[in-house]
């Protein structure tokens, strides 16, 4: 089954498999469904098609895939025009919400790794 241009894996209960789809995660995908009268259990293969259409009509009235990444961008873009604390933030590539940034910012910095050393240089020996 396809929703807004990305398969549906039909093995997974049907709550997992709509978090494939960008902009769907666990709590629309069980509203969503407990609105349609569907079950979180069952599977993408098992629905007749009746459900599909309407579980693809409800599913498609969200933003989703890339409609909601470029307006992701472009809030991302704005905050980096007007110059906002945010929007430095994410041009230098460092944590936007306030974390800190001594440890514990690796995913963001890319995983760098800078030791400390005792800052002399040892002496060779001739």
């Amino acid at each position: 089954m396809r929703i807004a241009g990305t398969t549906v894996p039909d093995e997974k209960r049907l709550e997992i498999a709509l978090t494939a789809i960008y902009g769907i995660g666990r709590s629309r995908a069980q509203t969503t469904l407990t609105g349609l009268g569907i079950e979180w259990g069952a599977q993408a293969k098992d629905l007749s098609a009746k459900d599909e259409a309407a579980l693809r009509d409800a599913v498609e009235k969200f933003k989703l895939e890339g409609e909601l990444k470029r307006e992701i961008s472009a809030n991302i873009r704005r905050l980096k025009d007007i110059k906002a604390h945010r929007g430095n933030r994410h041009a230098r590539q460092l944590p936007v919400r306030g974390q800190r940034t001594k440890t514990n910012s690796r995913t963001v910095r890319g995983n760098v790794r800078k030791t400390m050393t005792s800052g002399r240089r040892k002496l060779e020996k001739t």
